[in-house]
């Protein structure tokens, strides 16, 4: 039994069969030997594999596109080799920092507190794309006053005659809007 071929008195066999070999011996008489020979073929096979970042095969991990093979015995006991034809496509990430006041809209979500946030989405080749945003949420600022004035009130810069409800909106400390309210009532004298 022989695995793909069998070389015997000069002649190589791919075939299983009964041969026979004629010749003289010692003697001059004929001498006739036979080979009843098994051939078992070995076997091949060729996988086409793509995967993201990295690929597990025959206790291998693979990280590289390629090409690449494994031998073994086959149940025959002959050889067997196995092709991997392996394209590796990776992943994607990219990270954004941004700092907002009260909120911020990133990717169809509304994000009121400071954080680190990923969204998760498939890229141009099929794998992961991870996208991080870095997020600093400064808040606006309010404050409300309530004043009681005779005739006129300055504040802001501004003189007030007439009772009402005021509002002046500047920039505070952390760059977010600052309003400050003023309750006014005015007294003639």
């Amino acid at each position: 039994t022989a695995c793909d071929s069998y070389a015997w008195n000069s002649t190589t066999y791919t075939a299983s069969g009964s041969y026979t070999y004629s010749t003289l011996n010692a003697n001059g008489c004929d001498s006739t030997a036979t080979l009843n020979l098994t051939i078992n073929p070995s076997t091949t096979s060729t996988t086409i594999v793509t995967a993201c970042d990295s690929y597990d095969w025959n206790g291998t991990t693979y990280t590289a596109s390629g090409s690449y093979t494994y031998s073994t015995l086959n149940a025959n006991s002959c050889d067997s080799t196995a092709t991997l034809n392996l394209t590796i496509n990776n992943s994607s990430t990219s990270t954004t920092t941004v700092t907002a006041c009260d909120s911020y809209d990133w990717n169809g979500t509304t994000y009121t507190a400071s954080g680190s946030y990923d969204y998760v989405t498939t890229n141009a080749v099929g794998c992961d794309s991870t996208a991080t945003l870095n997020l600093t949420i400064n808040n606006s600022s309010t404050s409300t006053a309530t004043v009681t004035a005779c005739d006129s009130y300055d504040w802001n810069g501004t003189t007030y005659t007439a009772s009402g409800s005021y509002d002046y909106v500047t920039t505070n400390a952390v760059g977010c809007d600052s309003t400050a309210t003023l309750n006014l009532t005015i007294n003639p004298s």
